[in-house]
């Protein structure tokens, strides 16, 4: 049997906190968030990227319509994160043997990053888990989870997702620090968004 990662990138957040806006259909390098993550992961060592939906957002299956992902419909989204994770971990392909959990709300996150965390996945250990950390040694995202979890993961409840499997799961998890802040900025809201526009801005104004 092959072993494979797989990516999963959680997309089925209401964008509660956006008056009215959708975070994933935000424009990151001219292009909606969402398509934008799509295409670091598939350009990623990843065998399979999956992006997980609500029933009730087609702009966001739109932006996705001609990549070669594969999209899952999570009815029960507006529960919380959990039930995106049980879409996924339902539905995982037979070779999976780790997947990467990737949040539709982090503009900063590259394929570098998703490379590095399946370079650091240890094939012969299914209990691993692997984290994320920012430059200034901050907990983050994404997460890597060894198929040792995926029943686990599968019987999740409510909006905490994985926080609680993480927490008493210590003894397999292991932390990927990068030199960047690409692990810890997430953007919920129209002010943290237009806060990050104006740091890319500057960014690009000082080369």
């Amino acid at each position: 049997m092959s072993k494979e990662v797989e990516v999963i990138l959680l997309a089925a957040g209401a964008s509660s906190r956006m008056k009215g806006g959708d975070k994933t259909l935000e424009l990151v390098e001219g292009i909606p968030l969402i398509r934008h993550l799509a295409l670091e992961a598939l350009a990623s060592k990843a065998a399979q990227t999956t992006v997980i939906l609500p029933p009730d957002k087609p702009l966001r299956q739109k932006a996705l319509e001609d990549l070669p992902v594969k999209i899952l419909i999570a009815r029960e989204a507006h529960l919380g994160m959990a039930h995106s994770l049980k879409t996924a971990m339902q539905n995982l392909t037979e070779t999976t043997q780790g997947a990467l959990i990737v949040l539709s709300d982090m503009p900063e996150i590259k394929t570098g990053h998703l490379n590095r965390m399946i370079e650091r996945f240890s094939w012969d250990n299914p209990e691993q888990i692997l984290r994320a950390k920012d430059q200034n040694g901050k907990e983050g995202h994404p997460t890597l989870f060894g198929k040792g979890h995926f029943k686990a993961l599968a019987m999740l409840t409510g909006d905490r997702g994985a926080r609680d499997l993480l927490k008493t799961a210590q003894d397999h998890l292991e932390f990927v620090t990068f030199d960047d802040l690409a692990p810890t900025t997430d953007l919920d809201t129209p002010q943290e968004w237009a806060e990050w526009r104006g740091k890319e801005a500057r960014k690009t104004e000082g080369r």
